[in-house]
């Protein structure tokens, strides 16, 4: 029994695992995208992600933000009107995501959810959002809270990717910016920048093996049976 189980197992070992990560890592700029919870002209959470911004653009990355108003609420219908492509292509370009959110009720926003829910765990053959690194902020209106981010963690593992252990939760949001939109100095904006700086290495330390990390023993063992069968099916159709 023992031997039927291994002889089924992936052929693993760590010295052939390792030779498989690509060695030359690709000289392009990390490419992110940023998403943000609230459809206000005097938005947080839009504040909060323009910081975001600033910090991975002076790191050296190519960043792009979303804007959410416009977006129609989801129907698993719309998908060529052009917010919904925008959001879409979007999420295909990118290698890395940042998701800011509101607390409203203990939750995430609808606004920010309802992005979430535009981006479809699989397009064919696919996938949209699987192996992109991620980072979760929010901002409160009160005190201290991770309500949001605790429900953006549980988002990001439904879609496939790599939520960085590091995470931001702005307290006060109305203090901690200033008429222009910027962020105070401060220990909340100092751990803005660590959560940047640590998507930014995890980024370009995944991107490379985003393949190879992501491939599952199920879904290679489905794929295995699937063309096993073909044949047997065009015989048995010509017969």
């Amino acid at each position: 029994m023992t031997e039927r189980i291994e002889a089924d197992l992936p052929p693993h070992d760590p010295t052939s695992t390792f030779a498989t990560f690509a060695k030359a890592p690709s000289p392009h700029p990390p490419r992110i995208l940023i998403l943000y919870g609230s459809l206000r002209d005097k938005s947080f959470s839009r504040y909060l992600s323009e910081e975001c911004g600033r910090v991975l653009t002076a790191f050296g990355a190519e960043v792009r933000t979303f804007d959410p108003r416009g977006l129609p609420v989801f129907d698993r219908s719309s998908f060529d009107l052009p917010k919904v492509k925008e959001l879409r292509g979007l999420t295909m370009w990118s290698e890395a995501h940042v998701w800011v959110s509101p607390e409203q009720h203990g939750s995430m926003t609808a606004a920010f959810k309802n992005q979430i829910d535009w981006i479809p765990l699989s397009d064919g053959a696919v996938r949209p959002t699987q192996g992109r690194t991620l980072a979760v902020l929010q901002v409160s209106g009160g005190s201290q809270s991770f309500n949001a981010v605790n429900q953006l963690r549980v988002l990001g593992r439904w879609m496939r990717m790599f939520t960085i252990p590091n995470q931001s939760s702005v307290p006060k949001a109305f203090e901690q910016f200033d008429a222009d939109g910027r962020m105070k100095p401060s220990s909340y904006r100092d751990r803005v920048v660590d959560v940047m700086e640590e998507l930014f290495r995890f980024t370009m330390l995944l991107r490379d093996n985003v393949e190879l990390l992501n491939t599952r023993y199920s879904e290679e063992k489905e794929k295995r049976a699937h063309g096993a069968l073909k044949p047997a099916l065009g015989v048995a159709a010509k017969e």
